[in-house]
């Protein structure tokens, strides 16, 4: 921990490249794995004692309620990018936005790129008059280029803080801010708005092969700033709108500012002056991302005698199904993973632990991925819960994500409680994860970006494993299912006609926007 005097505090952390498995690899100190988050329980004797169904008392007039979503309004965040082109700056945005957005924060990304083309189309429409935006366009020394470049700075800015006035909480500034002078005018302009907070997210990048890996990406994945060029003439074109950038770009040095600076996307984090609740928990996501190659996979328990019989909830163990699906695993899993290593997490009830068994990997037990707790309805069958509690299951359907049983959860807290789970995901590389699944719908929610509506009915099958290979700008998808039959749990929202499916691309998109995002420049 370095300190830069007692008015600028600048906390570094270091990330080591290795493999979490290996003995030698220190926990980054604020970092999900670190001594400042309590680390997850590591027994995998630890269980639930076995439920019965629950007798409420008579007083007790149905099983839960509607539970509100937490008033976010007073949180008002600018998060300006400053970077070079091809430093990550989007990628880091975009996973950002992500996560905030499956905590239920109302987050945008203003993308001054994307409106510099917005407004260029709309003068090729109306004018007839066709800019060219190569590199020369970028030149420090093109004085009306420049001044352009700088008036769509300051009109994005604006339409992200009425945007933040309208409601929103946290506005990305997705531009290069890469001098003084321009962070400047972004903190003056910002000084005059009464409870905004302003942060600055530099990615820095000094790794040959990261940098020629976002510029592979630029050119490859349809940027429409070389719709009509070759790739060979587009990356010569790209290459130097880098060096125009790079000839008067400015780290960050301002010693009063609030900043993340984030090395070659998570090798080193330094931050400085980050203050607040909503503040820290950005910073505290961002520190714990890396790019390293991994796979994450998931799979429900074995089928349990829980299952079999139609009852929710409980600590029941395997089925005689399901223990052929514990003994098939770990050849399923070898064969897609290789000599790689492997941890495998499970929930602390038994159906997890016995369904994990036979790996032959490193297995660490989670409270925080024990199944979600249904309350005074733990261990009843949903056709005795239609019976006892007509209205409240009717409700249920209607609101599945925001109903919490009584006495028990919502999906809405679960994604609460799985926050940690999500910082030591991103942290670590390969894991292999057995839980249950309403778990498992939340996280494979937050990896795709699903909405928090189409959560609960997302289809999470039996003797299933889900293999996730997360990617730049999504995650690729595999799914192997073992030829073991099992119930089928699935219960499918009620009057819709298409189930929630995978929105999520692994390719960078660039938005052809509404009328409405046309005239903002607004990423959503």
């Amino acid at each position: 921990m370095q300190a830069t005097g007692d008015l600028a505090p600048v906390v570094t952390i270091t990330s080591t490249p290795s493999m979490p498995n290996s003995p030698n690899i220190p926990p980054a100190m604020f970092g999900a794995g670190g001594p400042m988050l309590k680390r997850f329980d590591e027994s995998t004797l630890a269980s639930r004692i076995n439920s019965g169904a629950s007798s409420p008392p008579p007083s007790v007039k149905g099983i839960g309620k509607k539970v509100a979503k937490p008033d976010y309004s007073e949180q008002k965040i600018v998060v300006a990018m400053v970077g070079l082109p091809a430093r990550g700056k989007s990628y880091l945005s975009n996973k950002l936005m992500i996560y905030l957005r499956w905590l239920e924060y109302d987050v945008k990304v203003f993308n001054v790129g994307q409106l510099r083309r917005t407004k260029a189309r709309q003068k090729a429409q109306k004018l007839g008059v066709k800019e060219v935006h190569m590199a020369d366009f970028f030149s420090h020394s093109n004085a009306q280029a420049t001044q352009s470049r700088d008036s769509l700075a300051e009109e994005s800015l604006e339409t992200l803080i009425q945007w933040l006035k309208e409601g929103g909480n946290v506005g990305i500034h997705d531009a290069t801010n890469s001098t003084r002078s321009r962070r400047a005018k972004i903190e003056a302009r910002l000084a005059k708005e009464k409870g905004m907070i302003l942060i600055f997210l530099e990615s820095l990048c000094d790794d040959p092969a990261t940098i020629a890996a976002n510029v592979e990406l630029k050119v490859s994945q349809g940027d429409p700033d070389y719709k009509d060029m070759s790739p060979d003439a587009a990356r010569t074109d790209f290459l130097r709108r880098i060096k125009e950038y790079e000839k008067v770009y400015e780290t960050i040095t301002e010693p009063h500012l609030s900043y993340l600076r984030i090395t070659n996307v998570g090798e080193e984090v330094s931050m400085s002056r980050i203050n607040g609740y909503l503040s820290s928990r950005i910073a505290f996501y961002l520190m714990n991302l890396h790019i390293r190659p991994r796979n994450i996979f998931f799979s429900r328990h074995g089928e349990s005698k829980y299952n079999v019989e139609g009852k929710i909830g409980g600590d029941s163990l395997l089925s005689p199904r399901g223990m052929q699906y514990a003994k098939a695993l770990p050849a399923l899993i070898t064969d897609n993973i290789g000599e790689k290593p492997l941890t495998v997490w499970t929930s602390t009830l038994k159906r997890t632990i016995q369904t994990a068994q036979y790996l032959p990997y490193t297995k660490l037990t989670w409270k925080s991925l024990d199944e979600l707790d249904a309350g005074v309805c733990d261990a009843m069958t949903y056709e005795e819960i239609e019976q006892a509690y007509p209205d409240d299951y009717a409700n249920r359907d209607e609101d599945k994500f925001n109903y919490r049983y009584r006495g028990g959860e919502s999906y809405r807290d679960v994604v609460v409680r799985l926050e940690p789970v999500i910082m030591e995901l991103e942290r670590q590389e390969n894991i292999l994860i057995i839980g249950h699944q309403a778990i498992l719908r939340c996280l494979y929610a937050y990896f795709h970006h699903l909405p928090q509506a189409d959560l609960p009915y997302i289809k999470i099958p039996l003797h299933t494993v889900i293999k996730l290979t997360p990617k730049a700008y999504g995650c690729d998808e595999e799914r192997y299912t073992l030829p073991i039959n099992a119930v089928d749990t699935h219960r499918p929202k009620p009057k819709t006609v298409k189930p929630p499916g995978t929105q999520s691309s692994t390719q960078r998109r660039y938005f052809v926007e509404d009328e409405e995002d046309m005239k903002a420049g607004v990423v959503a």
